[in-house]
């Protein structure tokens, strides 16, 4: 039995072999036009298989601001796990981030309170949709169905305070109440809600009172909306209660003072959160602490070798 075995390992070692020189033979005698075709068909697939796999398993990303340090800083590059929360098809054209339909497998779980995402970012507070295609970085603070509220910066979801993340900063940043989601409330960062957070099914009651909280909500899940005669109307169709269509998460910094998050652009949508981020796999300093770029000389100066294969939790 092992000498059959061994004959056959042998047989497929010399069939690779005869093969690797049929296909050097091959290359030689082809002409220089069709020497650069081939190279393009290897350059095309390779790059298919990497479009494929960066949408169904694990995907780059990089840390473009410092609102979730001191988890993550600026200018560092992840792996994010794109596996756990639904492998999809390509969501955007590598190269020129024009975004593309894509199809969303089934998860191997929805995201929790705590869990660290990488999700679409679903435009400003008064945006339908973002000027740009963005994926952001955020901590899910609470989910589809909890209630959430924070005094003094102390955040408690469902009635339960909410730890502070391990690495999180209160910097002594001015904040512009007038910026934070929903619109009319009179919220700061440091003292919001209490707020639900939307789930499938949940019934929305709409007045004069509360029309401007909700209407980029309902444009942003298909609908037409419009205020008139003391009338709220949905797709032409004059109502007093809204259904909603979807799950949602609410995501903040943990650079809590220094971060545009949802209290300041709203709620995220469960199918738009990606991933979760592995360890970081480069890390330096991109810019000068009055955010100018640095050239690439000095960021070679700056690299944070202690940061290389740093956990992400």
């Amino acid at each position: 039995m092992f000498k059959e075995l061994w004959q056959q390992v042998v047989r497929f070692y010399q069939w690779r072999k005869e093969r690797k020189a049929e296909r050097k033979r091959r290359y030689r005698q082809m002409t220089f036009p069709q020497k650069v075709v081939a190279w393009v068909r290897s350059l095309a697939g390779a790059f298919i298989v990497v479009v494929i796999l960066n949408g169904l398993a694990v995907a780059a990303f990089e840390v473009p601001t410092g609102s979730m340090e001191n988890t993550v800083m600026a200018g560092e590059n992840l792996f994010v796990n794109k596996f756990i929360f639904g492998p999809s098809t390509p969501q955007i054209i590598p190269l020129f981030n024009i975004p593309l339909p894509y199809y969303k497998l089934p998860p191997l779980r929805d995201p929790q309170r705590g869990d660290v995402i990488v999700f679409i970012y679903p435009g400003d507070r008064d945006e339908v949709k973002p000027k740009e295609f963005m994926y952001y970085l955020k901590r899910c603070i609470a989910v589809a169905g909890d209630t959430l509220l924070i005094r003094n910066d102390s955040v408690f979801v469902n009635g339960q305070f909410m730890p502070f993340p391990k690495h999180a900063k209160f910097l002594p940043t001015p904040d512009d109440p007038s910026r934070i989601f929903p619109p009319g409330k009179g919220w700061t960062r440091s003292n919001y809600g209490p707020l639900r957070i939307p789930k499938k099914g949940d019934i929305i009651h709409l007045d004069a009172d509360n029309f401007i909280e909700w209407e980029i909500f309902i444009r942003r899940e298909g609908h037409d909306v419009d205020f008139r005669l003391g009338e709220v109307y949905i797709d032409g169709k004059p109502t007093t209660t809204y259904t909603v269509e979807r799950d949602y998460v609410f995501g903040m910094g943990d650079n809590r003072n220094n971060s545009l998050d949802s209290r300041y652009w709203g709620f995220i949508p469960k199918e738009n959160v990606v991933g979760t981020p592995l360890f970081v796999y480069w890390s330096w300093e991109k810019t000068d602490l009055n955010g100018n770029p640095l050239p690439l000389l000095k960021r070679l100066t700056r690299i944070r070798w202690s940061r290389l294969g740093t956990i992400v939790r």
